[in-house]
């Protein structure tokens, strides 16, 4: 089952379980997809993007919402922010599994054993590994310095 279908199934059962808050987030990430495959329509392609694109967007809009989730707590919002966590609960149910920090440092030593870097200038390809590997499963501007140290 691709990660399309699964987010229209949970869309459906989320509209039959009556949970306006899980619909709302759902029809949200469709939104952004179908205007991701709109996009992707106008530079020619298909007009339908992939499971690892669907897998950047969900990341971009978990960011985008820790992001606010910040803003709206200095600002004294508290059920803004909540709101905004709540959001991030629903999205991240469609993400890979994040890996945890002793699997990012043993990811790190093999894409580096990998491209046999031994070098600063052997980052890009050290980073291209890992995110061809690993594309939603860490985040990449921490791994970026941690990657820098290895090398540095």
């Amino acid at each position: 089952m691709t990660l399309r279908e699964r987010l229209q199934d949970a869309m459906k059962e989320a509209m039959r379980a009556k949970q306006p808050d899980r619909l709302s987030t759902l029809r949200l990430i469709n939104a952004a997809i179908k205007d991701r495959d709109i996009a992707a329509r106008v530079d020619g392609a298909d007009g339908m993007v992939s499971d690892e694109e669907i897998t950047a967007i969900l990341g971009r809009m978990v960011r985008q919402r820790i992001e606010s989730a910040r803003a709206y707590e200095e600002g004294g919002r508290l059920e803004l922010a909540e709101k905004e966590r709540a959001e991030i609960g629903v999205i991240e149910d469609f993400l890979p599994r994040q890996l945890d920090p002793e699997e990012v440092e043993a990811a790190i030593s093999a894409a580096i054993a990998e491209v046999e870097a031994t070098t600063i200038r052997d980052m890009g390809k050290v980073m291209a590994e890992l995110k061809t590997r690993y594309t939603g499963q860490m985040d990449f501007s921490a791994v970026g310095p941690m990657v820098k140290d290895r090398l540095g």
